[in-house]
């Protein structure tokens, strides 16, 4: 299956396209989306929304999956995060594919083990799991971080079922699965309810 991943951001998306089968990783391609600092935002979101779409055309992913962001200090730099966000989903949406959202303190905890490892450790961990790749910047780095966190949730679907964790999600308790991943399921929702993943 071959997955992209996308870092949004308005002056810089990153990007990477990976492939998995079963437990392994191959990296296809990665980079960087630039808008034009000096444009009108609507003409910059097209910019990007036309890029991601090229990206879609080129390399023919299977799903999306896109990392979720924080709400930054300043109100107007979070606004501008948010509608790049929304073109960032949108296109590959639009094109037809299934797009996840993955929160960073998951995307981290997937690919370095801990949910609160450095910007480093992460592109070093990535760098491992794909070797050979010549990542093209820190942005780059971490839409391939968001592509190995997917690639993960896709191997445990294969395994587990295509709703796995998310009935159990919806309905607040689990029902036939096994009793391994039952009590994972369990104690995730638990973690949930209390504050979060770590």
């Amino acid at each position: 299956m071959r997955l992209i991943g996308l870092d949004p951001g308005l002056r810089n998306t990153g990007w990477g396209v990976i492939e998995t089968d079963g437990v392994r990783l191959k990296h296809i391609a990665d980079g960087t989306v630039h808008s034009d600092g000096e444009a009108a935002i609507a003409t910059r979101l097209v910019q990007l929304y036309d890029a991601i779409q090229d990206l879609i055309a080129e390399f023919r992913p299977d799903e999306a999956a896109v990392e979720e962001t924080f709400v930054n200090r300043n109100p107007e730099s979070t606004l501008k995060l948010g509608l790049a966000r929304g073109v960032v989903l949108l296109a590959p949406a639009k094109a037809g594919l299934h797009v996840a959202e993955y929160a960073p303190k998951r995307v981290k905890k997937a690919v370095v083990g801990t949910g609160n490892a450095a910007k480093e450790q992460v592109q070093s961990m990535i760098a491992t799991l794909l070797p050979g790749a010549k990542i093209k910047g820190p942005d780059a780095a971490d839409a391939l971080a968001v592509a190995v966190c997917h690639a993960h949730y896709v191997g445990s679907r294969a395994a587990y079922g295509a709703d796995a964790g998310g009935d159990a999600r919806r309905k607040g308790s689990v029902g036939q699965m096994p009793a391994g991943l039952q009590a994972a399921v369990m104690a995730a929702l638990a973690k949930e309810k209390a504050g979060g993943v770590s």
